[in-house]
């Protein structure tokens, strides 16, 4: 597995070589995979290596670790929906989801240095004087749009060009702007719970929201199964105000959903860039294939929920049709 002439880490050639094998079914759900110590042995590497590769397969919910027992598989490649839900889903109360919203409330206050970002604009004025003052394509920055592009492709996995990559006001705009390309006749599945906004804003464009209950691993898998949208709306890392991240067998579940004609997901990457992983996170959209999901980010978190600004990146063949429906 272990290319020595590569510049990536051995743990991270493991990882994608493991969860290749998984994915595609080589290694079975509730398979064991073999020790540390076998692995190491067989490539070469130190066992420390090896547990650094299987806990990353871990937190991705690929794999779990039994005590005494040693690693499992816990993905799950199924023909169409899960039959049953893979843990007892727990009804999650009124009164749970207001203590998680007040501590996500509470965490909204921006921790970027002020003096770096005081800097950092003072230079692009020096750097850039009048030009700053132009306006702008209706798509955004050009520059912005270029360093979001090396961002993405660095830190999620996402390769797009800057033709896909839309700037808009905050995430709450751009969810109109995807009602916009996708058209009103339609209708939006959302997580429940999920932030209160994203319904408002697609009741107000003129769309339909089926509201979709969450288990412990993500959307249950009969109500996916029962809903008749043909959007589904999901902050798959980090749900607000629940905090559930979906597993990596929901994960693909949802993009199997996708693959249904005219079908999309609009990622809502909420709160993703707050991971200590030293790979690229895995997104929907870098695992789509049919293209079918639509990714949003903001600056919120990132730097002050004060910067209204966030961006999207469409699939490409959705790029001309947003050209000719809100290019202007």
């Amino acid at each position: 597995m272990i290319n020595r002439e590569l510049k990536k880490a051995a743990y991270l050639q493991l990882y994608e070589r493991i969860k290749k094998e998984i994915v595609s079914g080589n290694y079975t759900y509730g398979s064991r995979l073999p020790s540390k110590r076998v692995l190491a042995s067989e490539e070469g590497v130190s066992s420390i290596t090896v547990k650094h590769a299987y806990e990353l397969l871990c937190d991705e919910g690929f794999v779990e670790s039994r005590e005494r027992s040693g690693y499992y598989v816990a993905f799950r490649f199924e023909d169409g929906f899960a039959k049953s839900e893979p843990f007892v889903t727990k009804e999650i109360s009124e009164e749970h989801e207001i203590h998680k919203s007040f501590q996500n409330v509470g965490s909204a206050v921006s921790t970027f240095p002020l003096t770096v970002l005081t800097k950092t604009m003072r230079r692009v004025i020096n750097d850039y004087g009048e030009i700053i003052l132009e306006k702008s394509p209706n798509a955004g920055c050009v520059e912005l749009r270029e360093a979001i592009r090396k961002y993405l492709a660095r830190n999620r996995n996402i390769h797009a060009d800057i033709e896909q990559i839309i700037i808009g006001s905050g995430a709450e705009y751009l969810y109109s702007m995807i009602v916009g390309i996708l058209g009103t006749e339609r209708t939006f599945a959302l997580e429940s719970p999920s932030y209160q906004k994203i319904e408002q804003v697609y009741r107000m464009a003129g769309v339909s929201c089926d509201l979709l209950r969450l288990g412990e691993d993500g959307i249950r898998s009969s109500a996916l199964a029962e809903t008749k949208a043909s959007v589904l709306h999901l902050s798959p890392y980090r749900s607000f105000p629940t905090g559930i991240t979906a597993s990596a067998s929901k994960r693909y579940e949802y993009l199997r959903w996708a693959e249904q004609p005219d079908h999309y997901i609009v990622e809502d990457d909420f709160e993703s860039e707050f991971s200590l992983s030293s790979k690229p996170e895995e997104t929907l959209f870098s695992l789509s294939e049919s293209e079918k999901v639509i990714y949003i980010n903001t600056f919120s978190r990132t730097i002050s929920p004060s910067l209204r600004a966030g961006y999207m990146v469409l699939p490409r063949h959705l790029v001309k049709r947003y050209t000719d429906r809100l290019g202007f």
